[in-house]
């Protein structure tokens, strides 16, 4: 079939051929389509692990990348345990555990109730979690919850009233990490123990140096990037700080903090940024969505150096505080986050604002409680009130002091 193909080529031309010459048009773009996609797309891990038995606790589950690591691992046997913001009685959050189940073959997939934006929801779980004797399993943490704010939107609040980036993206990080702490550090020597934490490029331009003691301590027009950039100095203190422990054993350290940057990936957060949270920011995402489509990665693929750091050999030896992109170890572009000196700094600065705003909240919810008690008491003072009036006997043939009967009288 090419002989005769070829032939009509060489006696009358390529336009003799039905459709070659638009398909020579368009097929240049086809593969320069393909070779953006393919470049975009970012590495795929190879790494493999055993993961039945592990024990897994994932913020940001329920959607982007969070979703697509929880999944990942879910298939190859791990127990995960999902921290989210509903209680696990939520339909939608019932459905979705019993999708991944049903995707993955693995009932071993639960979830519990924490609300990232309340310090005090944080400690309920993590102090429930630690008082355990024995301890409990915990092999690996993945932290992947974020949140930005849009472009000319404005922030939002944590219950604690902190600015949201800095609440959710570091400051819960930081109380989650620090009051489990101990379950980390009481995991026996020969388990591999993984402390993976979410990052972003934007931390290149974030300003640790410039934070103020308020309810919103970042810098204007720059706070995702600081709050990635505290993360990641927290990050090599925490590492430091479970380093400096002397297990028991005589045993040397086993948990290990990795930074993973996942890339420019389509997750909600980046569409509600991308849209700048209005409609019409929406209606030109949905225009231009072939655009995003080509230039950033699915969930699935963002996912992949977070299983790279979940899965990899090398990752699980040596020391601690490595920052992974695109599935290769990367070195760190600011100095900030090596330096000793600003760690301590922040590790301070923070532990007080969590003590301020934790008393602040015990205040609170005792105001809330005593109102709660005083509105129940008020309640059953009525209540009794009339019980006592419909117990209290009538003699027979008198009236009501009111009636027509008792004015003649």
């Amino acid at each position: 079939m090419p002989i005769p193909i070829l032939t009509e080529v060489a006696n009358n031309g390529v336009s003799s051929i039905p459709y070659v010459v638009p398909t020579l048009k368009v097929l240049p773009w086809l593969v320069l389509g393909y070779v953006l996609k393919w470049y975009f797309g970012g590495a795929t891990t190879s790494s493999e692990r055993l993961m039945k038995s592990k024990v897994v606790m994932i913020t940001g589950g329920t959607s982007g990348v969070g979703a697509a690591v929880a999944q990942q691992l879910a298939l190859r046997g791990a127990q995960i345990i999902l921290l989210t913001q509903q209680p696990p009685s939520d339909p939608f959050l019932v459905d979705y555990i019993e999708d991944i189940r049903s995707a993955t073959n693995n009932e071993l997939i639960h979830a519990e109730q924490v609300d990232l934006s309340s310090l005090h929801s944080i400690r309920l779980f993590a102090t429930k979690w630690v008082d355990n004797a024995p301890p409990r399993r915990l092999d690996m943490l993945v932290l992947c919850a974020n949140t930005m704010t849009p472009r000319f939107g404005r922030a939002d609040l944590t219950q604690d009233s902190i600015e949201s980036n800095w609440g959710i993206n570091y400051l819960a990080n930081f109380h989650l990490l620090g009051i489990l702490s101990p379950a980390l550090r009481a995991q026996p020597p020969d388990r591999d123990v993984r402390i993976i934490l979410g990052t972003c490029s934007s931390h290149i331009g974030g300003e640790i140096n410039a934070l103020k003691d308020t309810r919103s301590p970042l810098p204007p027009r720059k706070e995702y990037g600081t709050s990635k950039l505290a993360l990641m100095t927290f990050a090599q203190a925490y590492q430091k700080h479970l380093d400096a422990y002397q297990r028991p054993d005589k045993q040397a350290n086993n948990a290990r903090v990795i930074l993973v940057d996942p890339g420019l990936t389509r997750t909600p957060g980046m569409r509600r940024w991308l849209s700048m949270g209005s409609l019409w920011g929406l209606l030109l995402y949905l225009i231009t969505w072939p655009i995003w489509w080509l230039t950033l990665k699915s969930p699935q693929m963002g996912a992949q150096s977070f299983l790279y750091a979940a899965m990899e050999a090398d990752l699980g030896t040596g020391s601690g505080g490595r920052f992974v992109k695109e599935c290769r170890e990367r070195g760190f572009l600011r100095k900030e986050i090596r330096d000793e000196q600003v760690a301590k700094t922040l590790w301070e600065f923070s532990d007080k604002q969590i003590e301020a705003l934790e008393k602040e909240g015990a205040a609170r919810r005792a105001r809330e409680k005593q109102v709660r008690k005083g509105d129940n008491e008020k309640g059953a003072s009525k209540d009794q009130e009339k019980q006592g009036e419909s117990k209290v006997p009538r003699s027979n043939g008198a009236k009501a002091p009111g009636s027509r009967r008792s004015r003649k009288a």
